[in-house]
């Protein structure tokens, strides 16, 4: 791997995705590149969230409003800085996170995407596509598919 100038991360809160943030931040120390860690987000009420809760259970942490996106971020940031990231930036992005993430790519100029690979191996991931495939097609850059579930 080249040095890389601007390494772009992807973040929904879960465990999987913070390790991803780690895997990046330390792609990023030793490039002595710039994080971006993104967190996309959909707008909810209390009530939305609580009946989303209800029916998704643990996959509920996808349905968020800023004030959760905002906590992920700094949760990520956080864990980020502890594995030696110096220049950390969070932008919370209200949409669907391949298109968020693709956008983030082209604004922050990445050569690096860094993404989990939640969902490639799931029964949902395949006949829905999930975020790792969809950005792995559509990145205009190098993309680095961290193996954080087992």
């Amino acid at each position: 791997m080249g040095a890389y100038q601007t390494v772009v991360v992807g973040t929904d809160g879960s465990d999987s995705s913070y390790l991803a943030v780690e895997r990046a931040a330390e792609v990023a120390h030793e490039s002595a590149a710039k994080l971006v860690i993104v967190c996309a987000y959909a707008p909810a009420t209390k009530r939305e969230v609580a009946a989303a809760t209800d029916e998704l259970g643990d996959e509920a942490y996808q349905v968020v409003g800023t004030a959760p996106a905002e906590d992920t971020l700094r949760t990520a940031a956080e864990r980020a800085t502890a594995r030696g990231a110096s220049t950390v930036e969070r932008v919370a992005v209200e949409g669907e996170p391949v298109k968020s993430l693709i956008s983030a790519l082209g604004e922050y100029r990445a050569d690096l995407l860094v993404v989990g690979n939640r969902g490639l191996n799931s029964l949902a991931g395949r006949l829905l596509g999930s975020v790792p495939a969809d950005v792995s097609r559509r990145a205009p850059c190098d993309v680095l598919i961290v193996h954080t579930v087992r």
